[in-house]
């Protein structure tokens, strides 16, 4: 019995059918399909039924999945331009070469990787011939994202044309010597090769989609026409899973970014076994694009499968194709064609029929050797698609067989991509199989040997022309001769000098007004590229709305709803602002691609990123490792910084160890500036470093981490005399005594104490500095330590040079050269931020910081509970200066319950 409450279908329908009769008419014919051809011939036609739909502009769901063959059919491959027997030849070459370096390095222990490039080779040459684009292009090229462990692959090329010498091969992963080859692309130790970073899986799709991105951004904001560049990024289907991969695709497809191609190589392994063993990465991938807005291409079988698809009359075989799990293909490329016949066509009576057409060595030719990626007019089809395909970003689904050439060693086999070595046998069975004219005699003492045709050898001479023909050697980073930015206009730093007065400032805030004044600057303001991850109020950020814009390739489309304020939120085509949304790890990528514009696209941009900054180093550390091995330069800045400083939100707000993590990044300079003049000081000296005139051993390819704080507090005037902003940049300086701030110490051989503070616990420092003196008669001199980090790396050079017997004494050791007195130190991080220069200080040393968990409560209840406020210091002051006699042990008892500590 029907329920009568139950929902019936037509209420499920929000919309009113206008004829009931021709929509039952539609579904009758429907159901005659199922019943007479089956239910696989009424699916084809559903979905032949809505691609027409599509085609003819009919607004409706697009289907997630389509059957398991490629996109193009073989009757619609355009014909492959220029010389397929002479490209055929040259990646032979580089084939074997590429396995050859692996091999010889790996009686060095070394390591190296064989099989990924083994299966991408064609995606790669094919590219390489025939699309990617030079330097000396339009625009500035293209953008090549290789897949990190295809690096041989890439060496193997540059070997044939020239570039790289055996020397450089017998290197490979031998970087020591001064000769050698990076493991896999890092710019910042093959900077003439490399351009961008990979192997860190997931984060160079990531970083692709925000460098196509800043492409149009450059584009439309008039700095640049880099219209005619692409963006080519090669990944794993196993790296697919990396969250990071598929964390920008949404962003793509909304902007529409057509300059922008993924090319995934699927030979449906990763680096243990099958990517999706019970399951079919290459639908999944599909489903997962497509649905989110990316024009997707699949080419999976080679032309040996043009005659089992025709034979195909019933659908079977397709249907097979799509029910097979990933892990059931692999198998298949290792076993015998009676296996086949059994475990593949035996499931179903059409297929039986079939393969009875079918030799063994057919059978074996189709599921041991022929897929889409292997084969360059397929790879030449799907590529001519790609960069013709308009108003979304295409992805390419390459099936391949991973370790393809290296023999049955490793074809599909599951450890594969540990395997780091042919033996002298299986090089001569490769050497048969790719017809290559190497003889037994060249492989001496069981050495492989390179393969080389000749500097002037037809197929050398044909990847040169090609190549030339491109816009030259691809991949390469160009160092421009760039002109040195002109400096702002002094008044823009100098304004800080005189401080706030009695008005309350917070260090946050003094950035974005330097900020503020920079952009306005006539030669270097439109150079700045401000990146906000959607707290761009929280930093009190929105007065640049109106005037700067917010980038959105539409413009603004919309009445904004607080148009008729003053900051009302204006977006623009010519936006200079990048507000991310939510996301650090796509604010990053935005800041990679403007920080490394100066090498990609020969422009200097300025970018700056300000973030939480427990959510910068914490969350996208990986991308500032990145970062640096890009050469990129900039400035990161960490807001409402410390442990103690923003109230309130917690153990996961409160940061009290960036600066410790920024600390293990060679390229990043960590500031933690105390004023706002401080602040004016280290980003005047940041501009003339890496976009100016460096200083002789200075090296330009830095960029800047600095801390800033959302405490309002009175800003000083910068202090008096000589060395002020030399100790500020080299990261400490005295920023007064206890007779310079006024204070009372009645006795002439008071005790004295050196109190050492960054950030915003120099305020704590001052007022301990008062206590000090006004309630225990001790002298204390207070500090401005602007970068324990930059400190401990000038006496880490310093240490080095005594050791090449130079005399040479740290910067920390000579400004405090002389100081009477302990010093203690304190900041609002752990104490490992301070006691990074410990071991330099001559004087007796300790320090105090915020170590543990953070925690929700005030500012002062917060520090009172890590033990790093004014009255703590106080007591600790007098606990050191106790130690060595000074003062009497009681002080610190009568000051600990004088404080209730």
């Amino acid at each position: 019995m029907t329920d009568p409450n139950a929902i019936q279908p037509s209420e499920l329908d929000q919309l009113p059918d206008r004829d009931p009769e021709e929509t039952a008419e539609w579904q009758a014919s429907l159901d005659a399909v199922a019943k007479a051809a089956g239910p696989h011939r009424a699916a084809y036609l559903m979905r032949r039924t809505l691609e027409r739909a599509e085609g003819n502009g009919i607004a409706l769901p697009k289907l997630l999945e389509t059957d398991y063959v490629n996109t193009i059919p073989t009757s619609a491959e355009p014909g492959l331009p220029g010389d397929p027997e002479m490209e055929a030849r040259i990646t032979a070459w580089n084939r074997w070469n590429a396995a050859a370096m692996v091999t010889r390095g790996s009686k060095y222990g070394v390591g190296g990787h064989i099989a990924t490039f083994a299966s991408a080779a064609w995606l790669y040459e094919t590219g390489f011939n025939h699309f990617f684009k030079g330097k000396e292009a339009d625009g500035s090229g293209d953008q090549l994202y290789i897949q990190g462990h295809a690096s041989p692959g890439i060496y193997a090329r540059a070997f044939l044309d020239g570039r790289l010498n055996e020397a450089h091969l017998d290197n490979f992963r031998r970087e020591s010597g001064g000769n050698g080859l990076p493991s896999y692309p890092h710019p910042r130790r093959l900077p003439w090769l490399w351009e961008f970073p990979t192997v860190s899986m997931g984060l160079g799709p990531l970083s692709a989609i925000y460098q196509a991105r800043f492409n149009r951004y450059l584009t439309n904001r008039g700095i640049k026409d880099v219209s005619a560049s692409h963006v080519w990024a090669f990944l794993g289907d196993g790296e697919m899973d990396e969250p990071e991969s598929t964390a920008a695709l949404a962003l793509a497809s909304r902007e529409g970014l057509d300059n922008l191609t993924f090319v995934i190589n699927c030979n449906l392994q990763r680096l243990d076994g099958p990517v999706r063993a019970n399951f079919k990465i290459v639908q999944e991938l599909e489903a997962q694009f497509r649905g989110a807005g990316w024009n997707v291409i699949k080419t999976l079988w080679g032309s040996a499968w043009d005659e089992l698809f025709q034979l195909d009359t019933t659908g079977a075989l397709v249907r097979r194709l799509r029910e097979v799990p990933d892990a059931q293909v692999q198998t298949y490329q290792t076993r015998d064609a009676a296996y086949i016949r059994q475990d593949f066509f035996g499931a179903d009576p059409a297929l039986i029929e079939m393969a009875k057409l079918l030799s063994d060595d057919k059978i074996l030719e189709c599921f041991h050797l022929s897929r889409g990626g292997h084969e360059a007019r397929k790879v030449y089809a799907a590529y001519k698609a790609a960069v013709e395909f308009k108003g979304a970003p295409t992805v390419i689904l390459a099936q391949t067989v991973k370790g393809h050439t290296l023999g049955e060693g490793f074809a599909s086999k599951n450890a594969n991509h540990q395997m780091k070595k042919l033996t002298v046998d299986e090089f001569k069975t490769m050497r048969d199989l790719l017809e290559l004219p190497i003889s037994d005699s060249d492989f001496v003492d069981g050495v492989v040997p390179y393969g080389h045709p000749g500097a002037d050898s037809p197929e050398v001479r044909y990847l040169q022309e090609r190549r030339a023909a491109l816009g030259g050697p691809a991949p390469a980073r160009r160092t421009h001769a760039l002109a040195p930015l002109p400096a702002p206009a002094e008044k823009a730093f100098a304004s800080f000098d005189k401080g706030s007065g009695s008005q309350n400032v917070a260090t946050t805030m003094a950035f974005v007004r330097l900020v503020k004044d920079l952009v306005r600057d006539k030669e270097t303001g439109k150079r700045w590229v401000p990146i906000v991850p959607d707290e761009a109020r929280t930093f009190g950020m929105e007065s640049l709305f109106p005037s700067l814009g917010i980038y959105s390739p539409k413009g603004q489309t919309y009445e904004p709803v607080d148009r008729d304020q003053l900051m009302y939120y204006k977006e623009a085509k010519n936006g200079q602002i990048l507000n991310e949304g939510i996301t650090e790890a796509g604010s990053m990528a935005d800041f990679i691609a403007a920080s490394t514009a100066y090498s990609t696209h020969g422009e200097a941009m300025i970018p700056f990123y300000i973030f939480y900054s427990m959510f910068g180093w914490q969350r996208t550390a990986d991308q500032m490792w990145q970062l640096g091995d890009q050469l990129g330069r900039g400035f990161l800045v960490g807001a409402t910084a410390g442990r103690t400083t923003l109230t309130g939100e917690g153990l996961q707000h409160a940061d009290g160890h960036s600066p410790v993590i920024a600390a293990t990044n060679p390229a990043s300079l960590t500031y933690d500036p105390a004023f706002a003049y401080e602040v004016a000081t280290i980003v005047k000296d940041g501009l003339r470093r890496m976009y100016g005139e460096a200083a002789p051993g200075e090296d330009p390819n830095v960029f800047y981490y600095l801390t800033v704080y959302n405490e309002p507090l009175p800003q000083p005037a910068k202090p008096a005399g000589l060395g002020i902003d030399e100790g500020i940049v080299k990261g400490l300086y005295r920023f007064n005594t206890a007779e310079s701030a006024g204070l009372d110490v009645a006795a002439a051989n008071a005790p004295r104490i050196q109190l050492l503070g960054s950030g915003t616990a120099i305020h704590w420092a001052l007022k301990a500095q008062r206590l000090l003196a006004e309630e225990w008669g001790v002298a204390a001199d207070v500090w401005s330590a602007t970068s324990w980090t930059e400190l401990r790396r000038d006496a880490l050079e310093a240490d080095a040079a005594l050791l090449r017997g130079e005399e040479r004494v740290p910067y920390v050791r000579q400004a405090l050269h002389g100081a009477e007195g302990p010093v203690l130190a304190v900041s609002d991080y752990m104490r490992q931020v301070p006691d990074q220069i410990a071991q330099w200080v001559e004087q007796d040393y300790s320090s105090l910081g915020a170590d543990g968990f953070g925690l929700s409560d005030t500012r002062e209840a917060a520090r009172r509970h890590f033990g790093v406020d004014a009255e703590s210091i106080v007591v600790a002051a007098l606990a050191q200066l106790a130690r060595r006699g000074e003062v009497k042990a009681t002080a610190v008892k009568e000051a600990r319950e004088k404080y209730g500590l």
